[in-house]
């Protein structure tokens, strides 16, 4: 498997005046009553919870995929390899090389039209290498809008609170974001599983 990467995106967003404007969202900057709590997921990390809200109706393969992982234990304990200032924080590797998954098949894209759904700070997409029908486990939650990767990578999810303990993950080194002694998820859960 290749290594997943958005560094390409990430020289993009680094030379666009966009990244100080938050685009609105029809799907993304909804605020909703309640979460469904079989898809809400909920991160530990070293700087507090994240509470993330599922979007199987954007991508509904790749939520099913993140539920499973999570209720496997997945994701416990792996951790954030490549975290890029002002653009992004990527997890999902247990390997922390950004070059594994899973051992399931990896998924077919899922992208979303940005006028239904943008990369805007908070949003939660997959990653995946130069073929887009490779995302797996991987995951990235932006720190930043990035308009360059709107239709180009599949959103699954938004936080809709804990964004502060996002932003105190630990940054990589500067252009390749790789991390070292990197900060880790604690654990990953669905909220249904906690009834």
């Amino acid at each position: 498997m290749n290594r997943r990467t958005l560094l390409g995106a990430a020289a993009a967003v680094a030379a666009s005046p966009a990244l100080a404007v938050v685009a609105a969202s029809p799907v993304l900057a909804q605020q909703q009553p309640a979460l469904d709590p079989e898809n809400t997921l909920i991160l530990e990390l070293p700087g507090g919870r994240v509470t993330i809200q599922l979007l199987p109706d954007l991508a509904p393969r790749h939520v099913e995929r993140v539920k499973v992982l999570a209720r496997r234990g997945f994701y416990d304990n792996t951790p954030f390899h490549r975290v890029i200032e002002g653009f992004m924080a990527q997890g999902g590797d247990p390997t922390g090389t950004g070059t594994r998954g899973s051992d399931l098949p990896d998924l077919p894209a899922e992208f979303t039209p940005p006028s239904r759904a943008r990369f805007i700070r908070g949003t939660v997409g997959a990653a995946r290498t130069q073929n887009p029908n490779s995302a797996n486990s991987q995951f990235f939650i932006m720190f930043a809008p990035a308009p360059s990767l709107d239709g180009q990578y599949t959103i699954w999810g938004r936080v809709v609170s804990g964004m502060d303990a996002v932003d105190k993950i630990k940054r990589g080194a500067p252009g390749s974001g790789t991390v070292t002694n990197p900060d880790r998820i604690r654990t990953a859960r669905i909220a249904a599983d906690n009834r």
